[in-house]
């Protein structure tokens, strides 16, 4: 493992962040800059094709949901890292919350130098790759690392292609999904499928895990609730 290093951020913040190539780096990552042993919260969705408005919109879920969880929980979160879309949600209201718990930004090496890195991420995992998706597997191995024995869950929020993916392979690492209907794109695509409208196999194939739970993201009762009872293991998967 490269030795961890600090980045300049915007608003002259600064974070912690390192270089891995292997699985064996992770962990070796996690347990020197001492941010495994929590639950984590994997959050997906919508990036640059989140548009402005849409944004607006699921502010509230960020300031009023997942954050606060994430704090009252003492989880660590983990994102794509960029400053666009739900990464930029996230980070936003981690900071306007004045909250503590990790954000970690997991994003391709290659690439981190043509994007901005969301301000209030307190870490980031720069990882092999050229395109954007290749941090895929690798932001669902860290979530892993860092959870060690404790729950896990990942939060599909609108969503392209590449969220779907998320998706997928959080599933493959046996992790529950919850995909907050109403949030647009890819999210309200796969709640639909999961009601038994025609889609394409793929879609449909993800529909049909017992890992994924879909909840109308209009009701935060009930988005916090499922979060809660995932993050606690207190939901059959």
């Amino acid at each position: 493992m490269e030795e961890p290093f600090l980045v300049e951020l915007e608003g002259g913040r600064q974070a912690r962040a390192v270089r891995v190539h292997s699985d064996a780096d992770l962990a070796d990552a996690v347990e020197a800059l001492r941010i495994g042993g929590r639950a984590a919260l994997v959050v997906v969705g919508g990036a640059s094709g989140l548009s402005e408005r849409d944004s607006r919109r699921l502010a509230p879920l960020f300031d009023g949901i997942l954050a606060p969880l994430a704090q009252r929980l003492g989880a660590t979160v983990v994102d794509g890292g960029t400053d666009a879309g739900v990464m930029r949600l996230m980070g936003s209201a981690r900071a306007e919350g004045g909250a503590s718990f990790p954000l970690i930004g997991v994003i391709v090496d290659e690439l981190a130098d043509s994007v901005g890195l969301e301000p209030n991420h307190t870490h980031f995992f720069l990882v092999p790759g050229t395109d954007w998706g290749h941090e895929t597997p690798w932001l669902v191995r860290l979530a892993s690392v860092v959870a060690a024995g404790e729950h896990s869950a990942t939060v599909l929020v609108n969503g392209g292609a590449i969220a779907l993916d998320d998706v997928r392979q959080s599933i493959e690492a046996g992790r529950p999904v919850a995909v907050l209907d109403g949030s647009g794109r890819s999210a309200d695509a796969l709640a639909a499928a999961s009601r038994g409208k025609r889609v394409d196999p793929s879609l449909a194939e993800l529909a049909s895990s017992k890992l994924l739970h879909v909840v109308d993201s209009r009701s935060r009762n009930d988005v916090a609730w499922l979060l809660d009872d995932l993050l606690s293991g207190r939901v059959e998967s």
